[in-house]
């Protein structure tokens, strides 16, 4: 009888002992696992400007071109703003990651949706096109590192911000749309997030479109049940989908840049989604009361457990101080991510280009944040 209990404490302990051996590490910004992942995404950069100085086809573009390249500017500025001595390598490359993420094949997908209508080119017109926070963030969080930041870039940056804030601040609801006749909470805050890092970068005060962000937000954009955003909108503030915690993760990492106490309060809702089991823990998508099959946004949902959101839930567990629920997230994450070392080099292989991106602006959340 002892034989077996000591068996299943085995059994039940020693794989997130293993798992695990590294979060407090990442918790704690290990310099040598941040610059193993930053170095990944450095070689994922180079070989991406080789691929199209050779015109291959085979470069990211589109939705997850736009994303792979907005998370590493991200993820790269957040390490120069912890370690200010590694700013003359990483901030250029952040700069040109968050120029790409603006190239005109990064958002095929939106363009064609507004048929034929590229949001970038008449920033003048009736609708925000909120996709382009994500490059207006990206080229923001890059501007604040890089002192040699191109004035081109920084001239595009102020038009895109300037057009946020006329567009958010005539929105009663506190929203703008993606897609025609569609809003997402969480690339509204984006933009909120594009717009606070842009003032911070140029001194600018931004104070009063982000105080109608955060108020209508808290008014008509979190579900009170469960206190997750609504994944999806209309301009006029009605409902189109489910309160979930896949939009509600990320959310929560773009407020941080805009607004502590929103961000925070995002966290919470996403918090009381935890799944554990044997140390390990996943985000659940659905709030008690909805279920669904998921979608893009939310990466393969598997038992009710959403892929994107676990990940998500980094950012806000390690920005605010969850250091157990970031723990247990990790392990699942060395599980099912296989962290590889190679040289000088630490990437995920199961994530790819992507998931390595998205894991480096998770893990090192926390510099950016609003005070």
């Amino acid at each position: 009888m002892i034989g077996i209990v000591v068996a299943a404490t085995v059994v039940a302990s020693v794989p997130s002992w293993w798992c695990g051996r590294d979060a407090d590490r990442w918790y704690r910004g290990d310099p040598a696992l941040v610059h193993g992942l930053a170095e990944e995404l450095v070689a994922f950069e180079a070989a991406d400007d080789q691929l199209r100085a050779n015109g291959s086809h085979d470069v990211l573009t589109d939705m997850w071109g736009l994303l792979a390249h907005q998370m590493t500017a991200l993820g790269l500025a957040q390490v120069c703003l912890s370690h200010p001595e590694w700013r003359d390598h990483y901030a250029p490359i952040a700069t040109r990651a968050a120029a790409k993420s603006l190239l005109p094949d990064m958002r095929t997908t939106f363009t064609n949706a507004w048929h034929g209508d590229d949001g970038s080119a008449d920033l003048s017109n009736p609708h925000a096109h909120a996709y382009l926070s994500y490059p207006a963030l990206a080229l923001g969080m890059a501007r604040l590192v890089d002192p040699a930041f191109p004035h081109n870039l920084a001239v595009e940056d102020d038009a895109l911000v300037a057009s946020f804030e006329r567009q958010l601040l005539a929105s009663p609801t506190g929203l703008v749309e993606t897609l025609p006749g569609e809003a997402y909470p969480t690339d509204v805050a984006a933009v909120a997030a594009a717009i606070a890092v842009q003032g911070r970068a140029t001194g600018t005060d931004h104070t009063a479109v982000l105080t109608h962000w955060a108020q209508q937000l808290r008014a008509t954009q979190i579900d009170p049940a469960t206190g997750l955003v609504l994944q999806r909108m209309g301009p006029d503030g009605h409902a189109h989908d489910a309160p979930r915690a896949s939009g509600t993760g990320l959310a929560a990492y773009f407020a941080g840049f805009a607004d502590r106490s929103i961000a925070e309060q995002l966290a919470t809702g996403l918090f009381h989604q935890e799944r554990s089991l044997l140390g390990f823990s996943a985000i659940h998508e659905y709030g008690k009361g909805y279920d669904g099959a998921g979608d893009i946004d939310s990466g393969p949902v598997i038992l009710g457990v959403s892929v994107s959101a676990t990940a998500f839930a980094f950012a806000p567990a390690r920005a605010f101080g969850n250091h157990s629920l970031f723990t247990r997230l990790y392990r699942t994450t060395d599980l099912l991510g296989l962290p590889l070392r190679s040289g000088p080099s630490l990437r995920f292989a199961t994530g790819g280009a992507i998931g390595n991106a998205l894991l480096l602006a998770f893990l090192t959340s926390g510099p950016e944040l609003a005070q």
